[in-house]
């Protein structure tokens, strides 16, 4: 009987996993190494409260596979061809992977290997490339995507893990490295378990009113699945099962919210090269402003506009952000302080908990107007005006900003018209709103004219 290799990446779960499916299926009775490579290229460029994550969802997979997780340290081109010969493997099983280093590291292992690499199933609902229009070109904009996604339709849950299922243990294991420091950043609970069980508390108690919650952040309106998304603790499949008998217009803004989660997939798959270059390279020539002190004040959380620090100072206590205030928050970095979107993408990277890199920094792009289906050149949010209505009575900012908590209601979002607003040395503002909206919109359309 043959054995097989299931290495892991984004798919840190059992439940609902093509690829262990079909590794247990070629082993044919045989065993399943469990393999996690922490790889350098990756860890480098994650943020502690990313690596902090993942080093906690591999305990939670190592305790469910009952300690038979191996976890190698390495690059994987090296790795895999060292662990398929050691167990003797017939086959090594992924879940295929969509992102442009993803894709050019499998070619390297499939190259190195001595036997197959067999790709089974994605992490999304929808492989990122299966979805185009009917010339075969992918779609720029998400409203056709949309119906075209839904009517590709996908497939049911894969279920639990095959029985009979038998992990190898005859390969040694390194030890998981030591958490980083995050300087008190508190993480949620992290796996499989604590995935479904969020899912489930979300779907019972808030799904219903998700629709009309989900811009609120000082309301817990959201279903903060996004980093058990990111490392595949659930998968959007599962979810999308879920939904499918679920006609309230909560269900179908969160089948929607997890669309917009595909499209950029898919627009990352068609032009990898988005993930830092303009997609719209007009925008490139607007005339930015390097980043200074304004930009050191934007990500400490003291740019004196309160709905913006509130967001910055939420990102690095909790390593997360609520989607409304990142919007917000983006949009005043491009267009208050004028600052390319990459540098706000890469610090967003560093803190964010769920940072991934399709949805991130087309997101930024779609604030910038420089990506698919943006946002209008000529939108500038206003920081204060988003604060006042999606933080009506100032809830949001008095947590997170507490040189503010002594202001009452929405006072909280204007201080500077308030004689006691500055008495707990509550920073100033560090540029006018109006003023700076007028510039963006004059260098907005100098490139439009051109």
């Amino acid at each position: 009987m043959p054995d097989t290799v299931l290495w892991f990446r984004r798919d840190l779960r059992l439940a609902d996993h093509p690829a262990l499916h079909a590794a247990a299926q070629a082993a044919d009775g045989g065993r399943v190494l469990a393999l996690f490579v922490l790889d350098d290229r990756l860890l480098n460029a994650s943020g502690a409260p990313r690596v902090r994550w993942l080093l906690r969802s591999l305990q939670a997979l190592r305790a469910a596979t009952d300690g038979a997780l191996v976890v190698r340290h390495g690059n994987p081109a090296n790795v895999l061809p060292d662990v398929a010969r050691e167990l003797g493997a017939a086959s090594v099983h992924v879940t295929a992977d969509a992102g442009p280093y993803g894709r050019g590291r499998d070619e390297a292992v499939e190259r190195a290997l001595e036997v197959p690499l067999v790709r089974t199933g994605t992490p999304y609902a929808v492989g990122p490339g299966s979805v185009t229009k009917g010339d075969g070109t992918p779609y720029q904009v998400f409203t056709p995507f949309s119906k075209a996604w839904t009517a590709h339709g996908w497939p049911a849950p894969a279920g639990d893990p095959p029985p009979g299922l038998r992990w190898a243990r005859t390969v040694d294991s390194a030890d998981l490295p030591a958490e980083p420091d995050l300087d008190g950043v508190e993480l949620p609970d992290v796996g499989e378990r604590a995935a479904l069980q969020r899912w489930r508390e979300f779907r019972d108690d808030a799904l219903d009113r998700y629709a009309d919650d989900r811009d609120r952040p000082d309301l817990d309106g959201t279903s903060q699945l996004s980093a058990h998304l990111k490392y595949g603790e659930i998968h959007p499949r599962t979810l999308l099962a879920d939904l499918a008998g679920r006609r309230s217009k909560g269900a179908q803004t969160f089948r929607s919210e997890l669309c917009w989660r595909e499209f950029y997939a898919d627009v990352l798959w068609h032009h990898p090269e988005s993930a830092r270059e303009y997609l719209r390279p007009e925008y490139a020539r607007l005339g930015y402003d390097e980043p200074g002190d304004g930009f050191d004040a934007w990500r400490e959380g003291r740019t004196g506009y309160p709905f913006v620090d509130a967001g910055m100072r939420q990102l690095r206590a909790t390593g997360w952000m609520h989607n409304r205030v990142r919007m917000v928050t983006a949009s005043f970095l491009v267009k208050d302080l004028h600052v390319e979107w990459q540098h706000g993408a890469r610090h967003f990277l560093r803190w964010l908990r769920d940072g991934d890199l399709a949805s991130n920094n087309h997101g930024w792009q779609w604030v910038a107007g420089s990506g698919t289906d943006a946002a209008p050149y000529f939108r500038v949010f206003n920081p204060v005006g988003q604060g006042l209505r999606f933080d009506p009575d100032g809830a949001y900012v008095r947590r997170w900003v507490p040189e503010l908590a002594h202001l009452h209601g929405a006072a909280a979002h204007e201080p500077w018209e308030h004689d006691d607003g500055y008495a707990h040395d509550y920073p100033r503002r560090i540029v006018d709103h109006a003023e700076e909206r007028a510039e963006a919109l004059r260098r907005y359309e100098s490139v439009r004219r051109r």
